[in-house]
């Protein structure tokens, strides 16, 4: 029955991602959990910790303070309306009231353009960095940064290539939390996602791959509330039970970007694509989820490291 509650919870949460900018209302969201009113709005507080109403307005603020720094040539009044917000006004007081400034001054202060280093976006990290992200903007770490541009610069991407990635479903475990740099989370997670798949001859596919989506920025959103989903790729028609769920990728352009990692690396390579690739690309992340693939085919040519794709979603700046 636990795991029963964790799937709801989790289509929930799938769908306030795909309708952030629109209103949502109490009776349409406990539909989808397939849970009464009443016990819903009570069922969803006791598992998150927070109610719904805190979740969809935090994540909404947290989606908007990414884009105004990672796309500074969209206005602030488009942002509010893209992420749900009535108006510009009511965002800029929801947004200082979480984090302490308005839209406007959050964006001068973390501009795109300015020096990556002194910007937090600059420690988005994939699932084995061993540095811990800030919770927030105002504590940088400016010489693990520098450390870790410079084994970059000194070894960059093997191949960067930007394609069409097709709307693609997939069946995930879901974990709410911390995970920079604990390795036992993620094999965990493979090895539910892989237990469960196993039996039903969802591995063996030839188009069967994993991929681990991130779906919050952890340079804006505490650890504790960090989401992230270890997936892998399934039918459309595939059925999905207890805590395993099922998710679509939208289609639209990534740029992917290949790296042969160690279990230190990840951190570095997702800043080196943020802050070295992309600047110079011509495009803006899009607002679709960013994640790592992870290539069945190739093997790494070193010992110890493992060859992986940090995918970002784009479009024309």
């Amino acid at each position: 029955m636990l795991q029963e509650y964790i799937a709801r919870i989790n289509l929930v949460m799938d769908f306030i991602e795909k309708n952030l900018q629109r209103p949502m209302t109490l009776e349409e969201l406990s539909s989808v959990a397939g849970f009464s009113r009443f016990h819903f709005h009570r069922i969803f507080s006791a598992f998150l910790g927070e109610t719904l109403g805190q979740f969809i307005s935090r994540v909404r603020v947290e989606k908007a303070a990414t884009i105004l720094v990672t796309d500074p040539a969209r206005s602030i009044t488009d942002v509010a309306l893209d992420c749900g917000f009535s108006s510009s006004s009511a965002f800029s007081r929801a947004f200082r009231d979480f984090f302490g400034k308005t839209p406007s001054a959050w964006r001068r202060k973390y501009d795109a353009s300015m020096d990556f280093q002194q910007s937090n976006l600059g420690q988005i990290q994939g699932n084995f960095g061993k540095e811990k992200s800030s919770s927030d903007l105002y504590n940088y770490q400016v010489n693990q940064q520098k450390q870790r541009r410079m084994r970059m610069n000194d070894k960059p991407s093997t191949h960067v290539e930007v394609k069409d990635f097709p709307k693609t479903t997939v069946a995930y475990v879901r974990y709410i939390g911390p995970y920079q740099g604990d390795g036992a989370l993620f094999e965990n997670l493979f090895n539910r996602l892989c237990g469960w798949a196993g039996p039903r001859g969802l591995l063996e596919r030839e188009n069967a791959d994993f991929l681990i989506i991130y779906h919050d920025d952890p340079a804006v959103t505490e650890e504790a509330k960090l989401r992230t989903s270890v997936c892998l790729t399934v039918p459309e028609d595939t059925q999905v039970d207890g805590d395993v769920g099922k998710m679509e990728i939208p289609a639209g352009p990534y740029v992917f970007a290949r790296f042969e990692l160690g279990t230190e690396e990840y951190g570095a390579a997702w800043s080196w694509v943020y802050g070295q690739w992309l600047p110079q690309s011509g495009y803006v992340p899009d607002d679709r989820p960013g994640f790592e693939f992870y290539p069945k085919d190739v093997k790494s040519s070193e010992e110890g490291k493992t060859v992986v794709d940090i995918c970002v979603p784009l479009k024309k700046g």
